[in-house]
């Protein structure tokens, strides 16, 4: 029986790692891009069922890639994922395909959530309220999640944020906003 095949395409190394960890946990054969040309590259050859795309990469976006993803592999399923969230985007992204729109942070299960098409038309039919997350909550969940992937090793977290470890110890002293 084989695993059901997913791309994964985000410019963001720690967090391609971990959500490719996280997906291949869950069953699925990931193969991972940082860019525009290995995603064209891989979803050529593989085929993918699902693809996760990042918006904003440097170079060509992840609605080109979107669209031309379509042509490479006409039956792979997209979510598009983005710490940008506007309704512009998703319109744009739904009108070339994409099955859902997901802001960042998300975790593997509500971007897996994303590919359900139930759920995708109920929230289609159903009024939206947007509450965006504010930038101080942003930060304190990034945070959280490096420091779980890291088995709660200050230094190592702080390495990969690019902070010094006095200063995490300072975050995390302060209240969750």
């Amino acid at each position: 029986m084989s695993r059901p095949t997913l791309l994964l395409v985000d410019d963001d190394d720690t967090l391609r790692n971990r959500l490719t960890r996280a997906f291949s946990a869950r069953g699925y054969d990931v193969y991972a891009a940082a860019n525009y040309d290995e995603a064209i590259a891989q979803a050529s050859e593989a085929k993918p069922e699902r693809a996760v795309l990042d918006l904003k990469m440097p170079g060509k976006s992840g609605l080109d890639l979107l669209r031309d993803l379509r042509e490479v592999s006409p039956h792979t399923k997209a979510v598009l994922l983005t710490g940008y969230g506007s309704i512009s985007n998703a319109v744009d992204a739904i009108r070339l395909g994409a099955v859902n729109y997901v802001t960042k942070p998300a975790d593997a299960d509500e971007i897996l959530a994303a590919f359900d098409e139930k759920a995708a038309e109920s929230t289609a039919t159903t009024p939206i309220e947007y509450q965006p997350q504010s930038l101080a909550e942003a930060e304190w969940e990034h945070i959280h999640r490096v420091l779980d992937d890291c088995g709660g090793n200050l230094s190592e977290a702080a390495r990969l944020l690019g902070i010094p470890r006095r200063t995490l110890q300072r975050k995390l002293k302060k209240l969750a906003p």
